[in-house]
């Protein structure tokens, strides 16, 4: 990712002139005119109404085919990858993950806030570097512990990480990049609870949201490394496909104006006076914008969103949906009130997309009236695929078990997948918890095990919303199977259909549990060279209040 290095040196040179010129050229008129006049958590308030509400991505899946146009150099198509310098190339994702780069374990990792699929923070990222990063914080990296030349993690300098085991420094030239990703993110998403046990940077509060240390070193990283070109170019692409902006790349000042030197000040864009005043004005959408369903089974239907928000609308908002494919494209209304749009709530206008066949598909949303001068036009696309037919597949056992991670691993099934689930299943003493966990490749990191707690994993596969089978259950288990639990020895021993007991010490109500934490058999005493030939094969978990964790029975 260092060959255009040259490239934006040369850029930066005239970035601060130049950035405000250039990355106001696309802004719509009128569309921070909410921000005049505001400084520090007003601010920051007033931004976040702003860019929250916005049109998602139709899926996390689709993702890659975002990133194409988000994401690629514009000379080739070699993927503009801020986490590595290996040479991968569209539309091929191999070897490449989705990547929240405000990573989303920070809100708890739940899939329904449009942070999941907000392109402002998801960019592509090599895999292996994305796991080093693993969910570590922003920051100075003192002693690394993986460098691939382009990012750095390891200990963080003094001052630094927030009490994290390790931070995560990127390149010099991308770290106004993430900077700004970040400042959007906190600004956006001010409002969501973050997890107390990744809250690095974050507070619980509304402002500032960053910690001290934070704001120190994001103001820095955003002085010392102007927004570039490629940053102007992505927010106009962004911008036509979820209808809303990075504030802090159209103008990267604003980050001072709420937490750095001028947040006593009240802030003005550069262009407010220019502002016509009074003139109908619809803010979003844009002209041109696209609303790109991606690819959708036949048959099968997906809705997505659009908003509308715009000032001095005088009657309403007429909607029309032309082309050969316009019987594919739904809209919710064909008549928008501008009471609505003009108010700060604005309106959501539904569109579902329902291929009929096969193919790409498209139709133009047509927007007029309201006072507007002539119409509007907004791209909707689609493409229509088979319905999938996934099969189940093997589950391997898992690599690199240590006390506290390993990797779960799986086969790779023969067929398109756009992403699979693993299932996660701890067992305690009476009780069993479980958690899904989505990945790229066929395998992933686990690294919040606990060896003295025994769990396992199933995998599933994902393709257009359709999963497939659950794959096998793989028990994991750091320790060998006979074990001390205080004074008690607990072993097992397989003999012909069924299981043996080794317990000198009798061990008391003890429960067994399937590997989906059903209780199948109960046991007021297990005493020494005890049989079990009753129950079906398969892999079982024992209980009791004497163990101090689950012993694993194999029936076979």
């Amino acid at each position: 990712m260092l060959i255009n290095r040259l490239t934006r040196t040369l850029f930066f040179s005239m970035a601060v002139s130049l950035t405000a010129i250039s990355a106001s050229a696309e802004i719509p008129s009128g569309y921070y005119s909410n921000a005049n006049g505001k400084k520090g958590a007003e601010l920051k308030t007033a931004l976040s109404n702003l860019i929250y509400n916005h049109t998602e991505v139709s899926s996390y899946s689709a993702l890659p085919q975002y990133f194409q146009r988000t994401d690629v150099y514009p000379e080739s198509n070699r993927w503009w990858d801020m986490y590595s310098d290996i040479p991968l190339y569209a539309p091929s994702f191999k070897g490449l993950n989705r990547e929240h780069s405000f990573p989303k374990s920070w809100w708890g990792g739940s899939t329904t806030t449009p942070a999941y699929v907000d392109l402002n923070h998801l960019y592509p990222s090599e895999a292996a570097a994305n796991m080093a990063k693993s969910n570590y914080p922003l920051g100075t990296v003192s002693t690394s512990k993986f460098d691939n030349g382009v990012v750095k993690v390891g200990y963080a300098v003094t001052g630094q990480g927030g009490g994290a085991a390790q931070v995560f420094e990127p390149a010099d030239e991308y770290k106004g990049d993430f900077a700004r990703t970040y400042f959007y993110m906190v600004t956006c998403y001010q409002n969501l609870t973050w997890n107390k046990s990744y809250s690095w940077m974050l507070q619980q509060n509304t402002y500032p949201t960053l910690t001290g240390w934070a704001q120190q070193l994001l103001l820095e990283w955003n002085r010392m490394d102007p927004v570039s070109e490629k940053e102007i170019n992505r927010n106009e692409e962004v911008y036509k496909i979820q209808n809303n902006r990075n504030p802090f790349i159209d103008y990267p000042q604003l980050a001072e104006y709420i937490w750095g030197d001028r947040r006593d000040e009240l802030f003005y864009e550069d262009t407010a006076a220019d502002i016509p005043t009074g003139e109908p004005t619809l803010i979003t959408p844009v002209q041109d914008m696209s609303l790109d369903f991606n690819e959708v089974a036949v048959g099968s239907a997906t809705s997505s969103r659009l908003f509308f928000n715009g000032e001095n609308l005088r009657g309403n908002l007429s909607v029309t949906v032309y082309g050969a494919d316009k019987a594919m494209f739904a809209v919710s209304a064909k008549s928008i009130p501008t009471s609505v749009v003009n108010s700060s709530a604005g309106y959501w206008l539904t569109i579902t997309y329902t291929p009929a066949s096969e193919g790409m598909h498209s139709a133009r949303l047509i927007v007029s009236d309201g006072g507007l001068t002539g119409s509007l036009g907004v791209a909707l696309l689609g493409q229509g695929c088979p319905v999938p037919e996934l099969t189940a597949f093997e589950a391997l056992p898992p690599a690199e078990v240590t006390r506290d991670s390993y990797i779960a691993r799986w086969e790779a099934p023969d067929q398109v997948v756009d992403y699979y689930i693993v299932t996660r299943t701890r067992y305690y003493s009476g009780s069993t918890s479980s958690e899904e966990l989505l990945a790229e490749d066929n395998e992933v990191l686990i690294s919040d095990y606990d060896a003295s707690v025994p769990e396992s994993y199933n995998v599933r596969s994902v393709r257009l919303g359709f999963e497939s089978p659950r794959s096998n259950e793989i028990y994991v288990d750091y320790a060998a199977i006979d074990e001390v639990f205080g004074d008690i020895l607990l072993g097992t021993a397989p003999v012909e259909g069924g299981i043996r007991f080794v317990c000198p010490v009798p061990v008391a109500d003890a429960v067994i549990y399937d590997m989906q934490g059903r209780p199948v058999r109960a046991f007021q005493l297990i005493t020494d060279d005890m049989y079990l030939t009753d129950m079906m094969p398969g892999v079982y978990l024992l209980t009791s209040p004497a163990l101090r964790r689950p012993v694993r029975i194999v029936i076979k």
